[in-house]
């Protein structure tokens, strides 16, 4: 039994507020990088290192959604989710880079303080808070929604934190003239973006090799497929995320004698589905466990599993076990099917 995957989400919300604040915090961008050698502050250049990070972010949002309803092709048959992965590895590598050479500058400037321009460090400065607080009203009601968005909103809240560092600098420096007050901010809005960074490339690469979704319990998923009435075994149990947002799971399961096969598929994609948030399942129901003998090469598995594909392992076809009297109980679904 086959059904039709759908790896595409059922909707596209809050794209426009994502493209506002795209071009809100792009336009904001080029305008401090000028307003950061105009002034000679470089608690302000590294600030706008982090208005970066907001523009890569809501860039990746934006192409992750753009890209989703793009549907799979023979080439490409999970789509172009993990894009959205590849995107935060270059954006992550790029920020290291920014945050390495502000902190260099910053060392230099600590052994020569250069003149600072504290009014107009304190103009763009305001005028940036301004930006991230409208960007995160835009972002706020589809945070609770969408990694993405979600994402692009704690990017544009930290930044927000990092223009009120600014504005307290600039004012600092005005009243005070104590010019290693610029340097002394940059460094530590480079080390607020840095560990940031490694967190996002960390998922990415957790994303790319296939590693169990971030808050998922793969313990506890086999519990809680074995506590079900009617199994008596899970295994070859694999879940992974096909992007952030997109978790995956295949698995063995070895049903008890006398047992609606098809019932208990549809009760295990129910389970799945409310207590982990996995809809995207494929299950290969067995009427008993062959063990070894199943291992792709060995020559029982031919008897055993005729015509199960193992290939990328979750691309199941029927078992051709002759001891079995049932039809076959595949399944391939997102949600329980009637």
């Amino acid at each position: 039994m086959g059904h039709d995957h759908d790896h595409l989400p059922s909707e596209i919300r809050h794209e426009k507020p994502l493209w506002w604040a795209l071009g809100l915090t792009t336009t904001f961008l080029v305008v401090e990088v000028v307003g950061a050698f105009w002034t000679n502050s470089l608690a302000l250049l590294s600030d706008a290192a982090h208005m970066a990070t907001d523009t890569l972010a809501l860039m990746i949002a934006l192409v992750a959604v753009r890209l989703s309803r793009r549907p799979p092709d023979a080439k490409r048959t999970y789509g172009y989710a993990r894009l959205e992965a590849l995107g935060a590895m270059i954006n992550g590598g790029m920020l290291f880079v920014v945050a390495a050479y502000i902190l260099w500058e910053a060392v230099a400037r600590f052994r020569q303080p250069q003149e600072i321009a504290s009014t107009g460090m304190l103009v763009i400065a305001a005028i940036g808070l301004g930006i991230n607080l409208i960007s995160m009203r835009l972002l706020r009601a589809g945070s609770g929604e969408s990694l993405n968005v979600k994402g692009a909103y704690l990017e544009v809240w930290a930044d927000m934190l990092g223009s009120v560092a600014v504005i307290i600098g600039a004012l600092l420096i005005r009243w005070t003239g104590w010019k290693p007050i610029d340097p002394i901010l940059a460094v530590l809005i480079g080390l607020w973006v840095l560990p940031r960074t490694w967190v996002l490339m960390r998922e990415a690469i957790n994303v790319l090799l296939e590693g169990v979704p971030k808050g998922t319990d793969l313990n506890a998923v086999r519990t809680a497929l074995g506590a079900q009435p009617g199994v008596v075994d899970v295994h070859d149990l694999h879940v992974w995320a096909l992007a952030s947002s997109t978790p995956a799971l295949t698995a063995h399961v070895v049903m008890a004698d006398a047992v609606d096969a098809d019932r208990l598929r549809r009760t295990l994609t129910t389970t799945l589905h409310d207590q982990f948030g996995i809809e995207h399942v494929t299950l290969q129901i067995e009427a008993d466990h062959c063990g070894d003998s199943c291992s792709v090469g060995s020559p029982k598995a031919v008897n055993a599993h005729a015509g199960h594909d193992h290939d990328d392992g979750h691309d199941h076809a029927a078992p051709a076990d002759s001891r079995r009297a049932r039809p076959d109980a595949q399944g391939h679904h997102g949600h329980p099917h009637p």
